[in-house]
């Protein structure tokens, strides 16, 4: 199934330039319809109102941390519990990437990342556009 570049999708960082570089990012690869959430209270909030095809999360955040969102997205009863979430962080630790799998990350970046990186984690995800 060929993924939908007109789906909504969610970019969740506490730094506007970051939410700017992932947005310009996404653009690139031909994705226009993205919302900004700027912690991961906000972003659950925005989850909870409209359906996005995935969601792309900063990990280090105050004060709801991108693990503790995607915890919350994945033990919701709701039909966004599913939603595909990648998680983007500047540290690249085991444990960290253990503790994002076991909540259910469908993949991790690490910072700095360019365009092709973030389209070769998306198509994992979503699959190839």
């Amino acid at each position: 199934m060929a993924v939908d570049k007109n789906m909504n999708i969610l970019i969740v960082d506490d730094y506007n330039t970051m939410l700017r570089i992932i947005k310009n990012l996404l653009k690139q690869l031909g994705f226009n319809n993205v919302d900004e959430a700027t912690d991961g209270a906000m972003a659950l909030e925005k989850i909870k109102a409209k359906s996005y095809g995935l969601v792309i999360s900063d990990w280090n955040m105050e004060p709801m941390t991108g693990l503790e969102l995607l915890k919350q997205v994945r033990s919701s009863n709701d039909n966004f519990k599913n939603v595909p979430f990648i998680m983007v962080t500047a540290e690249s630790k085991t444990e960290n990437v253990v503790a994002a799998k076991q909540a259910g990350v469908n993949n991790y970046i690490v910072k700095p990342f360019n365009a092709e990186t973030l389209k070769s984690k998306m198509v994992t995800v979503l699959g190839d556009f």
